[in-house]
């Protein structure tokens, strides 16, 4: 079994438990949320601490498009929420995501869905997710890494024995993927 790829946050600064939600349905999805985690793990103020499954997914919104790889990590960094923010949105942007339609195909999304147990709502940046709680392809990976985690009163293992399941199987093994060597 090849040694895990984790890292530690090199940063004197304090660190708090964030979790993330990635998807995408262009391209390789799996090569490219990969590629995300990886760049979020080589930084001093990152360290990916645990990633689930991928799950194949049906789109949610629009409909109209192909299925989704999606995927949730969790991660220990000392960024500030919007600091966080603007590194995931910077990520998918060297990923070459191109932002046109609402709810529309991707070759990556990277969502921060809760930091800490924190609530915060601001221009940037909403947590916990706005809408994690109704989402299948969100809370059935998180729930593989966080189940006990506490969201808006419940835990993510009770959301997510709520939530509508029709179409999302796993696509992988178990969490590992993201650490096969990057083509």
């Amino acid at each position: 079994m090849q040694k895990p790829v984790w890292s530690t946050v090199q940063s004197d600064l304090p660190t708090i438990d964030v979790t993330l939600g990635l998807g995408g349905n262009l391209g390789d999805p799996r090569q490219t949320m990969a590629q995300a985690l990886h760049m979020l793990n080589e930084r001093p103020d990152c360290r990916v601490d645990g990633v689930s499954r991928l799950y194949r997914t049906p789109p949610w919104g629009l409909t109209e498009q192909p299925a989704f790889l999606n995927s949730c990590a969790r991660l220990k960094t000392s960024l500030k929420p919007d600091d966080l923010m603007q590194l995931c949105l910077d990520i998918e942007h060297r990923l070459k995501r191109v932002r046109k339609v609402r709810w529309g195909p991707r070759l990556v999304d990277i969502d921060i869905l809760t930091y800490g147990l924190q609530e915060i709502e601001s221009d940037h940046i909403t947590v916990p997710h706005p809408r994690m709680t109704e989402r299948g392809f969100v809370l059935v990976p998180l729930a593989e890494i966080a189940p006990d985690l506490p969201v808006l009163g419940r835990t993510v293992a009770d959301w997510a024995s709520k939530c509508e399941r029709d179409g999302i199987l796993p696509a992988s093994e178990d969490g590992h993927w993201w650490e096969e060597p990057l083509i």
